[in-house]
């Protein structure tokens, strides 16, 4: 390392100089750099571009763990620890996870709010037995865009989602009604949400009760009650929207469906589903 830091950086000062610096001899050194590369080099060098080309295919949102689960998926033989310094070396770092979450202003319209049935068991057993659902806002030159999203838990795949200038009802409904669609009138399913005004209103209860759908509700101020999808806004935001600029809502729109249904639901690696894609875990087990 040593020797690959002076060959680097001897254009702008003398050899003996940083030689000096280094404690290294200046033989030494000219010995190296006339040296072959050795075949543990050249497999760097290769694996290093790889390493590089699944970093910047993520949008630079990949950690060491992920980029590895990239290679080995495209036959590579390597172990997390030589991923993890390759990435050092080319100064590969994933962007730090941010948290926003929004507020509710709204009155909440259900007398008695349902119980926390979901308990913080994130896991589900079979397709539509468990959805998560929430909602955020995104910053525009034209104002908030509110997105709200539901999740299977089964496979965590984006199952229905939508987006409004307004948070208002619909804008939930929205997202259940194309979850329905897609996924199919559900049997015995558990639907949890936050105590938001827009979950408990007339009309959103009323589009759960005609489809059977079970209603449980995260406690009062506790967003560790749905951390999983609180998990999946802040990947949104950390991995796409963070260092955007939004001219328009049109143009905020159009990226989070790309970051929805062209990578998060069919290339994204997930950690609780064996580092798979949702759509190749649901594949996988003959579902999609």
């Amino acid at each position: 390392m040593k020797f690959a830091f002076v060959a680097k950086h001897r254009t702008i000062w003398p050899v003996a100089w940083l030689c000096d610096a280094l404690g290294v001899l200046r033989s030494g050194f000219h010995a190296w750099l006339n040296r072959s590369p050795s075949a543990r080099f050249r497999s760097d060098e290769e694996l290093g571009g790889r390493v590089k080309a699944s970093f910047a295919a993520s949008d630079r949102t990949y950690g060491a763990r992920r980029v590895w689960r990239d290679l080995l998926a495209d036959g590579a033989d390597c172990g997390l620890h030589r991923i993890e310094r390759l990435m050092r070396l080319q100064g590969l770092k994933a962007r730090p996870r941010r948290r926003c979450l929004p507020k509710d202003s709204g009155d909440r319209q259900l007398e008695t709010v349902p119980a926390n049935l979901l308990d913080r068991q994130f896991a589900a057993e079979r397709p539509n037995q468990k959805w998560i659902a929430a909602f955020t806002y995104l910053w525009t030159a034209e104002g908030w865009l509110y997105v709200a999203a539901v999740i299977d838990l089964f496979s965590r795949r984006v199952v229905g989602w939508s987006m409004s200038a307004a948070m208002t009802a619909q804008l939930v409904t929205d997202a259940l009604l194309m979850a329905v669609w897609r996924r199919g009138k559900p049997d015995a399913l558990l639907h949890h949400s936050d105590q938001g005004s827009q979950y408990t209103s007339e009309q959103f209860q009323r589009l759960m009760a005609d489809h059977g759908i079970v209603c449980s509700m995260s406690r009062s101020g506790n967003v560790w009650d749905n951390a999983a999808m609180e998990s999946f806004f802040s990947s949104l935001k950390t991995e796409r929207t963070a260092n955007k600029i939004y001219r328009t809502r049109d143009e905020a729109r159009a990226d989070v469906f790309d970051y929805i249904e062209r990578f998060y639901n069919t290339t994204r690696r997930h950690s609780t589903i064996g580092y798979l894609s949702p759509v190749e875990f649901e594949r996988k087990l003959g579902l999609a």
